[in-house]
């Protein structure tokens, strides 16, 4: 199964929380972007952010982000077990699901070290 590097991961999961806990909208989104490209190699990480981005959509009331969050929880898994998942992608329903983008510096080099 892939998986992450242990920095990468420790990352994860400090951008999952900011995302929980930061009172600006746009800056909610911000921290499950970062995620989302930090996860896409394992498959339940990679999931469990397409689900916090599903319910923040719903509490948003944006009916079409939600419901490309829905496409997205269920291609996750697979996606990340195939390796299928594009580098860089933040993970919205704005962006093609296949569509690869550019990795911020600070990410990538979490993602490059040896896990």
């Amino acid at each position: 199964m892939p998986t992450i590097p242990p920095a990468a991961r420790a990352r994860y999961h400090e951008e999952m929380l900011a995302a929980k806990t930061t009172p600006d909208p746009e800056q909610r989104w911000t921290h499950l972007e970062c995620a989302h490209i930090l996860s896409q190699p394992d498959p339940w990480l990679h999931t469990r952010n397409h689900i916090a981005m599903f319910t923040l959509a719903v509490r948003q009331r944006d009916r079409r982000e939600a419901l490309g969050q829905v496409v997205r929880i269920i291609v996750a898994a697979p996606g990340s077990l195939a390796g299928l998942a594009p580098e860089g992608n933040t993970g919205r329903a704005h962006v093609g699901l296949r569509q690869t983008m550019p990795t911020p510096p600070d990410l990538d080099a979490l993602l490059q070290t040896a896990a």
